[in-house]
């Protein structure tokens, strides 16, 4: 038998999923979100991070008929009613790529410097990498 506390902070883990691939460029993007809904479905406090290449998942007006591939990306719209609030992106990136936060799909994205991130990123007890 598993003492009470125990399985309270089993309950409590933080659940990060890292994003680092572009959208269409294989089915990471797709999967990583599915993810985060099954997780958020479950109430797990789930928190998502774009770095790389994966800061263009949420980015504006992409058009995946272009390669034949279904868009996932309208998607990200559905978050909020699986309560999945913490959306984190590395400005790093985002300046890397020559993209500004204005192009945003979803509007709750917070934008850290790359220490922060890291240290953001740390804090959570589970990391799924795509």
């Amino acid at each position: 038998m598993t003492p009470a506390n125990e399985v309270d902070n089993q309950a409590q883990k933080l659940v990060a999923i890292l994003n680092s691939t572009a959208p269409f460029s294989s089915t990471n993007g797709k999967d990583a979100l599915d993810l985060a809904l099954i997780f958020g479905s479950y109430e797990q406090v789930t928190s998502l991070f774009f770095q790389g290449d994966g800061v263009w998942q949420l980015i504006n007006n992409q058009d995946a008929t272009l390669i034949q591939s279904k868009d996932y990306l309208k998607t990200f719209a559905a978050l909020a009613f699986y309560d999945i609030e913490n959306i984190y992106l590395c400005q790093q990136s985002l300046n890397e790529r020559g993209l500004t936060d204005s192009q945003f799909t979803i509007g709750n994205v917070i934008v850290l410097n790359k220490l922060e991130f890291s240290e953001k990123l740390h804090q959570h007890n589970v990391l799924f990498r795509f």
